[in-house]
């Protein structure tokens, strides 16, 4: 028996705020440690053209990147297979980094 739980780290878009949501929930129900992303524009905001300004946007990454390095694994919640540019550059750090990566969907994805 592991001393310790998992710790999983999601990752994607935060447009899918709702499937973060579920995982995050699913996991810790499962008794696993979550560290997910802490700020979600909603869709009215999104669709109203607001955004997080560059240099904020920029110091949530590298915050994101910190929390891979706490994590056991990654999950990348996918839906539909999108993976944009900033989850693409997270996956790439965790494999740099040697964590485990997973997705949500494994099908053919979108860009």
């Amino acid at each position: 028996m592991p001393d310790r739980p998992e710790i999983v780290c999601i990752c994607g878009s935060t447009r899918f705020a709702e499937e973060m949501n579920a995982a995050n929930r699913d996991l810790t129900f499962s008794g696993v440690i979550v560290l997910a992303p802490g700020v979600f524009l909603s869709t009215a905001e999104r669709e109203a053209g607001r955004a997080i300004p560059p240099e904020q946007k920029a110091a949530l990454d590298a915050l994101h990147l910190r929390k891979i390095d706490l994590a056991d694994r990654v999950l990348v919640v996918n839906p539909g297979g999108y993976i944009g540019e900033s989850t693409s550059r997270e996956i790439a750090y965790a494999r740099e980094s040697g964590k485990p990566v997973d997705f949500t969907y494994d099908g053919p994805g979108e860009r």
